[in-house]
């Protein structure tokens, strides 16, 4: 599962692509265009994966009631909690997010936030990437955001970062084209 934030042509997109276009050459066609379906070179093992935009979600700030560690469900009804049902049911998931301020994007920590259901249920996931993207090219652009991240897994305790990558000095969209982080990217998706 991907859970992004771009528009098309934007370039956490186009990272989150490099990461997930190792499938593609076994691609099968689906229903809905936020899944893919891949079989391995051998039709045995399939790879479903759904991207999930944030763009246009209805995401509200978590209350810290608590309510969901007994009923496994936020009370705020939005689009977390579809999300929350879905990364209960991933293997892995991959959060890509622009860095602003040398931190994740707020809808992206919003949403981290309100994943609270998920801390006292029987999660599936133990593998969490993140993919990041900023104007600024500096070597600790993205650490900020990655700390997030761990203190948010540091709650699972079956899951762990496997794996961090960030595309530095690209600002408009296309930018990232012919980035060195794209075959990074697709080097790190093969390894799934």
């Amino acid at each position: 599962m991907f859970i992004y934030e771009g528009k098309k042509k934007i370039n956490d997109s186009e990272i989150v692509e490099a990461f997930n276009i190792v499938f593609e050459s076994a691609q099968l066609p689906v229903e809905k265009p936020d899944v893919q379906v891949w079989k391995d070179s051998s039709g045995i093992h399939a790879l479903i994966v759904e991207l999930i935009s944030l763009i246009g979600r209805q995401i509200e700030y978590c209350v810290g009631c608590l309510s969901c560690q007994s009923t496994g469900q936020c009370v705020i009804e939005d689009d977390a909690n579809l999300i929350a049902e879905k990364m209960l049911k991933a293997d892995v998931v991959c959060y890509a997010t622009p860095i602003y301020y040398y931190e994740m994007s707020g809808q992206m920590k919003t949403l981290l936030d309100r994943m609270n259901p998920l801390f006292s249920a029987d999660y599936k996931f133990r593998d969490i990437y993140m993919l990041s993207t900023a104007a600024d090219d500096g070597p600790h652009v993205a650490d900020r955001a990655v700390n997030g991240l761990e203190g948010w897994i540091e709650c699972f305790a079956k899951a762990e970062l496997a794996g961090s990558l960030f595309a530095g000095g690209v600002t408009g969209p296309g930018e990232i084209a012919n980035h060195p982080a794209l075959a990074k990217a697709y080097d790190m998706g093969k390894n799934i």
